[in-house]
């Protein structure tokens, strides 16, 4: 099963990672100065990651 997971950087900032279900790391995050930040983070992409376009920006 796919998981995000939060965690504290070096600096004390907090990220979350996307997980795949093989446990490789598929992207990872900014860091947030609050806890709530960066899970409010991971709920809008839960939310609105359905509805994404990719927006392919190379050359043919």
């Amino acid at each position: 099963m796919a998981t995000f997971e939060v965690y504290k950087d070096k600096a004390g900032e907090f990220r979350f990672r996307f997980k795949a279900s093989n446990g490789e790391t598929m992207f990872s995050s900014e860091g947030y100065k609050a806890k709530a930040s960066a899970l409010a983070a991971i709920e809008s992409i839960k939310k609105n990651a359905s509805d994404a376009k990719v927006d392919d920006h190379t050359k043919g």
